[in-house]
């Protein structure tokens, strides 16, 4: 089976990998809130400043990359929210099968 189209999902899958890719975004956010307020509350002087940005700018980068809502990626992407610890398996109860064992197959490379 392919999985590379929206074809190849149903409507309930869709319903469950956006509940998912959503869960796991909310959480990663939360993870570089908490991160920048930690941060932040040490920042003595300029340079401080500068690796805090610098910090943000990474992140920023890093998260805008990995959360790929296209259908022809979501298996991949579910595979590294999971290895990263940011999804968990069990939220994607409903996947076919099929889908759910790539998924982990991915986890393990």
């Amino acid at each position: 089976m392919s999985v590379n189209d929206a074809k190849d999902w149903s409507q309930a899958e869709k319903r469950i990998a956006r509940i998912a890719f959503d869960k796991a975004y909310e959480r990663e956010i939360a993870a570089v809130i908490k991160e920048v307020r930690e941060q932040s509350s040490t920042i003595a002087e300029l340079g401080d400043l500068w690796r805090l940005n610098d910090f943000l700018n990474a992140r920023r980068h890093e998260i805008d990359g990995k959360y790929d809502y296209r259908y022809s990626v979501l298996i991949f992407v579910f595979a590294q929210l999971l290895r990263e610890g940011w999804l968990h398996l069990d939220e994607l109860e409903g996947l076919a099968a099929d889908k759910r064992s790539k998924i982990v197959a991915l986890t393990r490379m």
